[in-house]
């Protein structure tokens, strides 16, 4: 069911400064930051040859990852992303073997303008996951 590692995400509370880090101290390439208000936060990829790291800043105190920085002041590994090739089929598969799905089990769409849906962190060993189609 799971194709590859799509990103790990970390959130920050300071993207432009995070992304100075990636980018000139790292010699990364980055994305221009872009916000996604349906998901409450401002993203930029970081491009690796083999996967990306995106970090990602609240946006907005309703956010999530607010909840997250309060608690984690630093920021930190927030997520990981798997590709899968049918999103509602690895739903349900997910759902008839007990995993919880967030919200309302309904696909999002994403930053990379595919469809998303997030995991129970409880049900992953404390890890959340995304599944994202491609």
């Amino acid at each position: 069911m799971l194709g590859r590692v799509n990103h790990i995400a970390i959130a920050v509370p300071d993207l432009a400064a995070a992304t100075a880090v990636y980018r000139d101290t790292l010699g990364a390439r980055v994305s221009q930051p872009q916000a996604l208000p349906e998901h409450g936060v401002t993203v930029v990829f970081v491009e690796l040859p083999n996967t990306k790291v995106e970090l990602l800043e609240p946006l907005g105190e309703a956010s999530p990852i607010a909840a997250f920085i309060a608690k984690n002041a630093s920021g930190g590994m927030h997520h990981v992303c798997y590709e899968v090739d049918d999103i509602i089929a690895a739903r349900d598969r997910l759902t008839a073997g007990g995993a919880r799905v967030l919200g309302d089990g309904t696909p999002k769409i994403g930053a990379h303008g595919k469809p998303v849906l997030f995991l129970h962190p409880k049900d992953f060993q404390g890890t959340l996951v995304e599944l994202e189609q491609v």
